[in-house]
């Protein structure tokens, strides 16, 4: 079952375009969204939330057409951003009075215990607090009404390590519900290395990646050795290359075909998330 499935989709701004994107996201899993700055995540998880409307395709969350069910979505969904969605001259408990009623099953007892696991005061004010603070506020709201789906956009961005680690503790937790499912949208790659299940790579607006992470880590291969071993052919095969004058560093998207063009003469390297975007982004450089 899909938790997310986004057909077709184009939005256009001057100078950058969602382009005619089509994505399923699955149920009971982790995806990671990721990609450089700018290439058009923060805009497919705005859509995915309705706070935007796509010029062209749909997009459906939890069977539930987006926007046109968009109450009925927003009670099954939470949804932790690096921005700030709340009236900041309010206190936490005055803006959870606010928040609390909408949801159906929104939880206090549950709410006031990642009050105080995440060190939040009830009485402070949201406009007095640090980013890291606003997002662990966020994600105390997300995990009180028994969100189905995670909606989360770069959620541990100016979070300290300790708490970004204990974070992704907690989603781990909350997926072992196979009910719950998880998309993180981030450029922070290696907690995406720790948590994932599946990786969804875009980049200029297009879909570049979606496959399983350990299926996609255990395909792509970084290559190194001694720049006389390319030659043109080889090195339009490389899906990013980087060339010094002593040597080259490589992504192919094919270990065993790899081989088959160096043998033992080079250095083969699993890639990590980091690699991937990096190498797919610059291209032969």
């Amino acid at each position: 079952m899909n938790v997310i499935e986004i057909r077709n989709v184009t939005k256009a701004y001057p100078g950058f375009t969602i382009d005619n994107l089509s994505l399923d996201v699955k149920q009971g899993y982790i995806t990671g969204l990721i990609g450089p700055n700018g290439v058009g995540k923060s805009t497919l998880i705005k859509m995915m939330i309705g706070m935007i409307q796509p010029d062209s395709g749909n997009i459906k969350i939890l069977g539930r057409d987006m926007p046109k069910q968009e109450v009925e979505i927003k009670q099954r969904i939470g949804v932790v951003s690096d921005d700030c969605f709340y009236y900041e001259h309010l206190t936490i408990r005055e803006m959870e009075r606010m928040i609390g009623p909408f949801y159906k099953q929104w939880n206090r007892k549950k709410f006031n215990d990642y009050l105080e696991q995440f060190g939040l005061s009830p009485k402070s004010k949201i406009e007095n607090l640090s980013k890291g603070m606003k997002i662990k506020f966020s994600l105390a709201v997300a995990l009180s009404h028994e969100a189905e789906l995670l909606i989360m956009d770069e959620p541990t961005s100016g979070l300290d390590p300790v708490f970004r680690r204990e974070m992704l503790d907690l989603l781990g937790d909350m997926i072992q519900d196979e009910r719950n499912s998880i998309i993180f949208s981030t450029h922070i790659t290696t907690d995406l290395d720790r948590i994932a299940d599946y990786v969804t790579f875009i980049n200029r607006g297009k879909l570049v990646i979606h496959q399983a992470k350990d299926e996609m880590l255990d395909s792509y291969v970084i290559v190194k050795g001694d720049v006389r071993l390319i030659d043109s052919d080889i090195r339009n095969n490389f899906i990013g290359i980087r060339e010094t004058p002593i040597g080259f560093e490589g992504l192919a998207g094919d270990r065993q075909e790899a081989v088959k063009w160096f043998g033992n003469e080079v250095i083969y390297e699993k890639p990590s998330l980091e690699d991937i975007m990096y190498f797919t982004d610059k291209g032969k450089v």
